[in-house]
């Protein structure tokens, strides 16, 4: 199982104090390590994705549920786009965030904020959060918004501004439950339903015509 590199020192440190347990001799407190550090590994997971191929789609950027689809209006950070799909990542679920379509990073803007239960409306605006700016070789722009939950306390994105990127490719995570918001142009069909679980990279968003 691959094993996003974010996650090596706090599983490597489980390990560690697993070890120690069990040398010790706390049967207990080793058996509870050693599920954690189980359970860390199994959060930073990174499994592989089939990216679909096929000229204007837009794949999830993020796996878990969505939980609302809405007019995204016209906002300073995304100009020109025109439906919000938000994605809850609990914290089973894979938490690596992947491009939606093939593109070019213009800008990136992180905020501070609140770490609201991401699943909620509001945690859209209130909670802290890492937003990227993204336009195709059409010159369509998207938006990807990493947010931080209840538990989530560390956004993590390995790209920068004007960083290219192909659809499906990793750029980032959220540690421990999350919501991923993806902000669509004007044209784009979407192809989700709220209640629906969408995986990273290989589901289909929407499609453009």
């Amino acid at each position: 199982m691959k094993i996003a590199k974010e996650g090596y020192p706090l599983i490597f440190s489980g390990a560690v104090l697993t070890a120690v347990a069990a040398i010790a001799g706390w049967k207990s407190a080793g058996a509870a390590l050693g599920l954690a550090t189980f359970a860390m590994a199994a959060f930073f997971r990174d499994p592989e994705r089939r990216i679909p191929a096929g000229e204007g789609l837009v794949v999830s950027p993020a796996d878990g549920k969505v939980v609302g689809i809405a007019d995204a209006g016209e906002t300073s950070r995304f100009t020109g786009t025109a439906m919000r799909i938000s994605i809850f990542l609990s914290p089973l679920d894979v938490h690596i965030n992947r491009f939606p379509v093939g593109g070019k990073i213009a800008d990136i803007q992180y905020k501070q904020g609140e770490f609201l239960a991401a699943y909620k409306g509001e945690a859209s605006e209130k909670n802290e959060q890492n937003a990227l700016k993204i336009v195709d070789g059409k010159g369509r722009f998207f938006g990807v918004v990493q947010i931080a939950g209840v538990l989530a306390r560390r956004i993590v994105c390995r790209a920068k501004a004007g960083d290219i990127l192909g659809r499906g490719d990793r750029f980032g995570l959220i540690m421990f439950g999350s919501r991923t918001d993806l902000y669509l142009p004007h044209g784009c069909k979407i192809e989700v339903s709220e209640g629906q679980r969408v995986k990273g990279g290989e589901t289909i968003i929407g499609r453009f015509a």
